[in-house]
């Protein structure tokens, strides 16, 4: 639950959600996309928007029980972040307690980081200050396997979302590009790979450690 005391962010200061998830992925690609605003398609970026198209509808249903809200704009003055959940379940809403989980749509498969339960936790943290009520759980649902995959908000994950709300919004603050590190597994899935250019030389004494790199390679 949110923190009491705790110092409203002014709504013209909030950050996008969708920044903590590429902060924590790659800094660099937080900063090319929000501070200088670049962006680029490739197939992973398209089979993405296909996999949102449904959520992105927007609009309610009643499925055995269950309400199932669409694209539901969040936010939260403590955390100083906003967005839209894809998908916000309001289960037992009829005689029963009426507890959220949300739900948020990604393609390919999990991930070895945790950038994608950071972003589906800011969602719950913005849910609870919102209407006053706990959050304990939500999925990601994988268009790879078709499954989704439960996600506890337990107080490590909290916590990794708040740090990451805190370095997002310093990042975005100083208003500058960090300079690249170039990882194989997430470089060459990047969608914006060939406006970074992660492996090219930059700087003083770059050009020798690349050409050493390259011949080692």
């Amino acid at each position: 639950m949110p923190t009491t005391g705790a110092r409203a962010v002014p709504e013209d200061d909030l950050i996008p959600i969708s920044a903590l998830q590429h902060m924590l992925y790659c800094p660099r690609r937080c900063a090319l996309i929000h501070v200088e605003r670049q962006w680029a398609e490739n197939r992973f970026t398209v089979e993405g928007h296909l996999l949102h198209d449904r959520a992105d509808a927007g609009g309610h249903e009643r499925r055995r029980g269950v309400r199932i809200a669409r694209s539901v704009v969040v936010r939260s003055l403590r955390l100083g972040v906003a967005g839209i959940a894809d998908v916000v379940e309001v289960r037992g809403g009829d005689g029963g307690d009426g507890s959220l989980y949300p739900v948020e749509y990604k393609r390919g498969r999990p991930r070895s980081h945790r950038a994608d339960q950071v972003q589906l936790c800011a969602q719950a943290l913005c849910l609870e200050e919102m209407l006053a009520r706990p959050v304990p759980e939500g999925a990601l649902f994988y268009g790879r396997s078709r499954r989704r995959r439960p996600v506890a908000f337990d107080h490590d994950l909290r916590a990794l979302t708040e740090r990451t709300v805190a370095d997002a919004r310093t990042l975005l603050g100083l208003g500058r590009t960090p300079p690249p590190e170039y990882d194989a597994a997430k470089c060459e899935a990047c969608s914006l790979k060939d406006v970074c250019q992660p492996r090219k030389p930059r700087g003083s004494g770059v050009v020798d450690r690349w050409l050493a790199a390259a011949i080692d390679g």
